[in-house]
């Protein structure tokens, strides 16, 4: 047997502030677009925003339904709207925001599992990183360089 460890880096930020001009212009994107989801029932709010290459910035904010597997996450609305509407685009850098009805959401929050998978996918695709940039609704944001950094040992096409 050997023993194998793997380490994962990322930047913390003490506030949005703290954040590259362009990085926090994206963030009030998210923001705006967090304001915008549709959650009557987990009352979990989750804003997207993606910088791509063009300079176009897409958003997206999680939709859910009474039916839950039918609902969307805001990262996989946002990327994948970026996917269709510019398919040769590359994603640049994320931003994500969350916020909820029932508590303070001052801790930052990363994407879920299946987010998680969608983002290495595009990342794949476009064999270049994704920054990526979370937050609950105030307090300390986290950078991460790359969806690997959220997601190691990811399953991606290689396997098929």
């Amino acid at each position: 047997m050997k023993e194998v460890s793997i380490e994962t880096k990322l930047q913390v930020f003490d506030d949005v502030s703290d954040l590259p001009d362009n990085v926090q212009k994206l963030m009030a994107s998210a923001a705006e677009a967090r304001d915008n989801a549709y959650a009557p029932y987990s009352k979990f709010k989750v804003g997207a925003a993606i910088l791509l290459d063009n300079n176009e910035i897409i958003t997206g904010s999680n939709q859910e339904n009474a039916s839950y597997p039918s609902g969307l996450c805001a990262e996989r609305t946002a990327i994948f709207y970026a996917g269709a509407k510019y398919p040769d685009a590359k994603m640049l850098i994320m931003a994500l925001t969350a916020s909820s009805n029932n508590q303070v959401t001052d801790k930052p929050i990363p994407p879920c599992g299946a987010c998680r998978q969608a983002i290495a996918e595009y990342e794949i695709k476009q064999d270049l990183p994704i920054e990526i940039y979370f937050m609950g609704a105030t307090g300390k944001v986290v950078k991460s360089n790359s969806l690997a950094n959220l997601l190691p040992l990811g399953f991606d096409r290689s396997f098929l």
